[in-house]
């Protein structure tokens, strides 16, 4: 299984954004900060994202909006996502894994913990990759 390098983070919050940023580095990863959807689609294939972490709620093109215009990408179709959202409620989470992601972080998160998290929803993806 390849490991995990490098990572897109669409973010519209600077604050999350910075210490998602600060909190992934810090571990050793490369990321490329995107606050906006539209933002994340002009950048990700020049970027080649091993894995896209993306935020449900944003202004103009929501998460899931974001997800179906990067499927569009052949190059990229197959690179997992993980959604991040304040909208934790189990039913939610639910409905946000049947899109297809890789696994959903509820906010507020652990910075501290973060890319451990992100670290074992990569490793049980079990070399799969995700495509609609």
């Amino acid at each position: 299984m390849e490991e995990l390098k490098k990572i897109l983070c669409v973010e519209d919050d600077p604050d999350i954004l910075t210490v998602v940023t600060t909190a992934l580095v810090t571990s050793g990863l490369s990321v490329l900060a995107c606050n906006s959807g539209q933002e994340a689609l002009e950048k990700v294939v020049t970027f080649g994202p091993d894995l896209i972490l993306l935020d449900v709620l944003m202004p103009g093109m929501n998460g899931p909006a974001t997800l179906k215009a990067l499927h569009e990408f052949p190059e990229i179709k197959n690179i997992p996502v993980i959604f991040m959202t304040a909208l934790a409620q189990p039913r939610e989470i639910s409905h946000l894994k049947k899109m297809g992601v890789l696994d959903v972080i509820a906010k507020p998160f652990d910075p501290m913990s973060l890319a451990d998290q992100i670290g074992a929803m990569w490793s049980k993806r079990g070399g799969q990759t995700l495509s609609k």
